[in-house]
């Protein structure tokens, strides 16, 4: 039963598990889904940050029970990470910009917030890469991704000093 919780939490319900671009799938399956909780049920952008924290915790464990007897550290099918580190702009400009937007405004910035991402995610600037070469674990696995979209949170809190 834990095994399973495991596979399906560190595959994002299996998504890791496809055969090209897991990571990126699974960041689009997490802009989709962070849409619907948002601007669909209006869910409150606190308690979506807030789950994302508990799935950051929990993950720490399950990712590190899943790897532990692979070679490799971080396999493409965990995908945990996208989840997490694409939840972050996304959470955090759902929260600076409480109220009502424009659809066309807030599916442009979820867009854009996706592409940097996985901009960031892929060419691991420094500190992304730091963590993605030096720590073989767990932690590794998800700070990079932690990392990422808090430099997406950078370009977006930069853009919109420059534009305001």
């Amino acid at each position: 039963m834990i095994n399973t919780f495991n596979f399906l939490l560190v595959t994002l319900l299996g998504i890791g598990k496809i055969s090209k671009i897991p990571g990126s799938v699974a960041s689009l399956v997490t802009t989709i889904f962070l849409f619907f909780l948002f601007h669909i049920l209006n869910l409150a952008p606190d308690i979506i940050l807030t789950i994302v924290i508990l799935i950051f915790f929990i993950s720490l464990y399950s990712v590190n029970q899943f790897i532990k007897n692979m070679d490799n550290k971080d396999p493409k099918e965990v995908v945990i990470d996208e989840f997490i580190g694409q939840s972050i702009p996304i959470c955090l400009y759902e929260i600076a910009h409480e109220g009502i937007k424009e659809t066309n405004e807030t599916l442009t910035f979820y867009f854009i917030m996706f592409i940097l991402f996985r901009i960031f995610d892929i060419t691991k600037p420094y500190p992304v890469s730091y963590y993605d070469k030096n720590f073989k674990n767990s932690f590794g696995v998800i700070m990079d991704d932690v990392c990422a979209g808090l430099y997406v949170v950078a370009v977006l809190v930069l853009y919109m000093v420059f534009t305001s």
